[in-house]
């Protein structure tokens, strides 16, 4: 991907986390994510009081743009307003999204800049169910 692209990414992520709720943690995460046909499917972390029910910002992404279609993806920006806690996925994040593809490039913003790397580095030995 080029620097462009990753930027307007990172921009509409930035864009989405004011939408995020987070009135339990005040943790708030967004993520945008490009699929393949270029389309851009955003997301934001929704706390419940019940909190097993909340849901991370990467998920609803990927759960939207699953049910408008789309299976290929090729990059995911994440960030959060907290200076503190660098938005990285939890491991149920990084197992939805190899579901869809391994090679997802992950962009996450942190205080000190972008962190990029691929899925399958950040979780090598996914469930996978097609072996």
């Amino acid at each position: 991907m080029l620097c462009g692209e990753i930027e307007e990414l990172v921009k509409k992520a930035e864009d989405a986390l004011k939408n995020a709720y987070a009135p339990y943690s005040n943790y708030r995460v967004s993520a945008a994510l490009l699929c393949e046909d270029g389309s851009v499917y955003t997301g934001v972390n929704v706390e419940n009081s019940s909190y097993g029910l909340s849901i991370c910002a990467e998920r609803v992404a990927v759960f939207k743009a699953v049910s408008e279609g789309q299976r290929k993806f090729k990059a995911i920006a994440i960030v959060s307003d907290s200076p503190n806690i660098p938005p990285l996925p939890c491991g149920a994040c990084r197992q939805v999204l190899a579901e869809f593809s391994k090679d997802t490039l992950v962009v996450v913003k942190t205080p000190e800049g972008l962190f990029k790397g691929e899925l399958k580095d950040l979780l090598p030995y996914s469930f996978d169910f097609t072996k």
